[in-house]
């Protein structure tokens, strides 16, 4: 196949999807465009003098041919993931459930010995392979950030790289071949994805099973969440997309399971046709995805005409009760915060702050693109402002409980998929 992405022009970092990524197909319809956003790791230090800054557009695309949808620009992967990337998954009690989860669910397809290799492809900071390495499995994981250099001191083997043909390479030379390779939240990051799947196929034994978790495009649709596109996310899988790639690289899906993950994901176990017999929740996750309309373009017009309606209705919530002199902080700043916040035109005289955990790497920087501080969430109970808008919406039931719990008296806001209060 030739390349999906031709050079941008002037750009010199970022290249424009012109051909599909998974079947090179030349006609990709446009779905919706949520303007220019920044990096959403990107945060610059609290007290920092604001200075020019990139913005990329952010244009969804979809291919009538494979049904894979998306973004319609690559950015270059060492301005997202830098070297102090500042994502850790261990802080995420979701995450830790998940992959726990994870290990046991993958007992029904592999039956794993002590010998056997686990290898987590963007293994950021080791939390998905303690679970292997604890119940006494070898495991590597390959991570460029220096999560990965948390991982080795917590005993996770790690290469520190970007995941390609030299690191699929480097790894079977220090470890031989993997029983699993797992890639969870990354493998609709990595471009040049024909390549990420011969090289992840260049890591499994005959036998080897591939285990991928993607945010769902279902899910992104029947749940409004625009706010998980952005950069990073240069792929939104549907299991008919996911199932065409794998496919082309003699790889056929045996299993699928819809998880909570992200606001909605899809762990899909993929091996060479034969080894392993395809259980039924293939089909009926095939047979689901027919029935919601995903293959359709009616879906994606309702899409773009809600997401227009959900920007109107956040900024008119947020306005009345800026009218009324009300105080509002947000509450979590994952990446998907970053979009919501500038598609919706947030700025720091609406939300005070951004409220993180104790002990997160987003203390003491700003949110992308704008001056919001994000600060350690002990001021929502020493400070108590009238509204609490949960940016990780998508774990509302998990958060309002727990800062209840912790002595909050105001009111929250969930501005997704309807923007609504609760008091």
């Amino acid at each position: 196949m030739k390349s999906s992405l031709t050079l941008a022009a002037g750009t010199g970092s970022s290249v424009v999807v012109t051909h599909c990524q998974v079947c090179d197909h030349n006609h990709l319809e446009p779905i919706l465009f949520l303007g220019y956003l920044p990096p959403v790791n990107q945060m610059p230090t609290q007290g920092s003098t604001p200075h020019e800054q990139p913005a990329y557009p952010a244009l969804l695309l979809r291919c009538p041919k494979c049904q894979l949808v998306q973004i319609g620009l690559t950015v270059d992967p060492a301005i997202l993931f830098p070297p102090e990337y500042p994502y850790s998954s261990g802080t995420t009690k979701i995450l830790r459930d998940n992959f726990a989860e994870l290990y046991a669910d993958s007992q029904a397809v592999v039956k794993l010995e002590p010998s056997d290799l686990v290898v987590d492809v963007g293994s950021n900071d080791g939390t998905l392979l303690s679970n292997f390495k604890n119940q006494g499995h070898r495991v590597l994981g390959i991570e460029p950030s220096d999560m990965g250099k948390l991982a080795i001191s917590r005993g996770i083997p790690s290469l520190i790289a970007f995941f390609g043909p030299t690191a699929a390479a480097e790894a079977v030379k220090q470890q031989g071949k993997a029983t699993i390779v797992t890639a969870t939240n990354v493998f609709a990051h990595i471009e040049n994805v024909h390549q990420i799947v011969a090289s992840i196929i260049d890591m499994l034994d005959d036998k080897g099973v591939f285990i991928s978790e993607s945010h769902y495009l279902l899910s992104l649709i029947e749940t409004l969440q625009y706010d998980t596109i952005y950069h990073e996310h240069l792929r939104y899988y549907s299991l008919h997309s996911l199932q065409f790639l794998l496919n082309v690289h003699g790889l056929e899906v045996v299993r699928v399971k819809r998880i909570p993950t992200h606001g909605g994901s899809i762990r899909v176990y993929s091996a060479r046709k034969g080894a392993y017999p395809i259980d039924p929740s293939v089909k009926q996750a095939l047979d689901a995805e027919v029935a919601f309309g995903l293959l359709e373009n009616d879906v994606f017009d309702r899409f773009k005409r809600r997401v227009t309606q959900s920007k109107l209705d956040i900024m008119a919530l947020l306005r009345n009760l800026k009218n009324q002199d009300k105080r509002i902080v947000g509450i979590g700043a994952p990446s998907r915060a970053s979009t919501l916040i500038s598609y919706v035109g947030i700025d720091d005289g609406i939300l005070d702050a951004v409220l993180e955990v104790p002990g997160s790497y987003k203390v003491g920087k700003y949110m992308p693109g704008t001056l919001i501080p994000v600060v350690d969430e002990g001021m929502l109970f020493s400070e108590q402002p009238d509204y609490a808008m949960l940016l990780s919406w998508h774990i509302a039931d998990e958060l309002m409980p727990k800062l209840r719990q912790k002595g909050f008296n105001g009111k929250f806001i969930i501005p997704l998929p309807e923007a609504r209060i609760v008091d």
